[in-house]
């Protein structure tokens, strides 16, 4: 029940995350709190915090599969190794992390709105500090994605849906994270090339779905 939680980007709740005075982190909230949050009329935990929390619990599906893989034969044949490196590179911690930086984020970026007299360079600073978030979850989850799926073949076959769970939950999340960076402004060329990642991930996607 107290699964870390994340907060959000959020313009109106789409940007980043911001902790009001009562709700110091959302990623210590349990679950059922932090949903009642989420489904509540108020700017944060938002659609940021929603992606963050998706990819924390594919990240977490793909390292059990991982954790399972691990008997006598596992060892044998080195799929156990691979098992071990995966469950070393899906560091939940920082999808978390991310949850307490969004929301101190957002609380900046609400002061870009409310200070008129804010200097352009800090303006400027706090904007992308705001975009680079989402961004980063984005990354973050397409490389576990990739990860996964190069661990597929060596997986305890008893348990491969759930790392194909994995996947496509940190997909769901890598989408839902594309959405705040666009809420962010981002230059064109960054949308390409983020636009270029999810694509990527919707062809393994794709190749784990036949």
């Amino acid at each position: 029940p107290h699964q870390p939680i994340f907060p959000n980007h959020s313009h109106n709740r789409h940007h980043c995350v911001g902790i009001n005075d009562n709700m110091a982190n959302f990623k210590s909230l349990p679950i059922d709190q932090f949903l009642s949050n989420l489904a509540a009329k108020q700017p944060t935990p938002g659609g940021g915090a929603a992606a963050a929390v998706g990819a924390s619990i594919g990240s977490a599906a793909a390292s059990m599969a991982a954790a399972y893989t691990q008997r006598k034969k596992d060892k044998e044949s080195g799929a156990a190794a691979k098992a071990d490196e995966l469950i070393n590179a899906l560091d939940v911690a920082p999808l978390l992390k991310a949850a307490d930086d969004d929301a101190a984020a957002y609380a900046d970026l609400q002061r870009t709105w409310k200070e008129s007299e804010m200097p352009p360079e800090e303006k400027a600073v706090i904007e992308a500090r705001a975009l680079s978030i989402p961004t980063n979850l984005l990354e973050s989850c397409h490389g576990q994605i990739i990860q996964i799926k190069d661990f597929l073949p060596h997986c305890n076959t008893n348990i491969t849906s759930d790392a194909k769970v994995g996947i496509h939950q940190l997909a769901g999340a890598a989408r839902a994270a594309y959405q705040t960076v666009l809420v962010n402004s981002p230059p064109e060329e960054e949308k390409m090339r983020l636009s270029k990642l999810l694509k990527e991930i919707r062809v393994l996607e794709d190749e784990i779905l036949e």
